[in-house]
């Protein structure tokens, strides 16, 4: 009598690969990286960026020692004023296109193939913008400040990095220009449209501002300093002095615009996870 020997049958190739094989955090971070600077719109509104603001500032210095500082002068504002007021309208354009230019061109579909994990890959852009931004930031803050000062030098009106509030505000300000990156971002993710979400952004911190203005003037007082914008910009980049008081210090500000980033860059997440490409 023969013995007939089947051999195993070998079990099913799991559909999902183990954890320490999925794609990760690291290997998002690269891939993300190397997206946003092989991306010729990164570049030029980064340089958009340093060249308003430090234009900006020589501008401004230049006007103040022509024509001699005004009553409430801060020669520290003078310096950073536009790394925020220009600043934050160039930078939520970038932060808007990392996530949209995506959904527009289709690329999405590729993007999620590769790193199926949304969360990840929601995060891991966050990530790279944000160190990007920052990094470009920071040395268009510090460049605001020394040459706004250099020009300022020459009427004695300048100040030093070592006075109270100085590198504070020129830290806070590079800081604050991320962080509205990081809201045009969440903004992107939810809205998925790229015009559709720059217009929301110039919407919320350039024409809400404005129109709050025509509130009744107590109404205005008590909500100034929730705006993403506007006068609540002005203790960021104001080292010492006088400003209003129904805003908060620098770092009451500060914490506004990030809860406002915070709040935005959850919704994106939970539409980016939920609904689909």
């Amino acid at each position: 009598m023969t013995t007939t020997t089947v051999p195993a049958v070998p079990a099913r190739a799991r559909a999902v690969p183990p954890a320490a094989h999925r794609p990760g955090l690291p290997g998002a971070l690269r891939s993300e990286l190397t997206k946003i600077l092989s991306v010729r719109s990164t570049f030029w509104t980064l340089l958009a960026l340093v060249v308003a603001s430090v234009g900006w500032a020589v501008l401004v210095c230049l006007g103040t020692t022509s024509h001699g500082p005004g009553t409430y002068f801060n020669s520290t504002q003078a310096s950073l004023a536009g790394q925020v007021a220009l600043g934050n309208l160039v930078i939520v354009v970038l932060g808007a296109l990392v996530i949209t230019a995506e959904y527009s061109t289709g690329m999405i579909r590729t993007s999620l193939a590769t790193m199926p994990r949304r969360g990840v890959l929601y995060a891991a852009k966050a990530l790279v913008f944000a160190a990007v931004t920052l990094a470009v930031s920071l040395v268009t803050s510090f460049t605001d400040f020394f040459v706004g000062q250099a020009i300022l030098s020459g009427k004695h009106l300048n100040t030093t990095l070592a006075q109270p509030g100085v590198l504070r505000a020129v830290l806070l300000s590079a800081a604050a220009v991320t962080v509205f990156g990081l809201l045009a971002y969440g903004t992107g993710a939810l809205i998925r449209h790229t015009a559709g979400a720059i217009t929301a952004m110039f919407g919320v911190i350039l024409v809400l501002p404005l129109l709050a203005q025509a509130l009744p003037a107590s109404w205005y007082e008590s909500l100034q300093r929730w705006l993403p914008g506007g006068s609540a910009l002005n203790p960021i980049v104001t080292s010492a002095g006088p400003h209003s008081h129904y805003l908060f210090s620098a770092w009451g500000e500060f914490a506004v615009f990030c809860g406002y980033a915070a709040v935005m860059l959850a919704l994106g997440a939970w539409s980016f996870i939920r609904r689909d490409a």
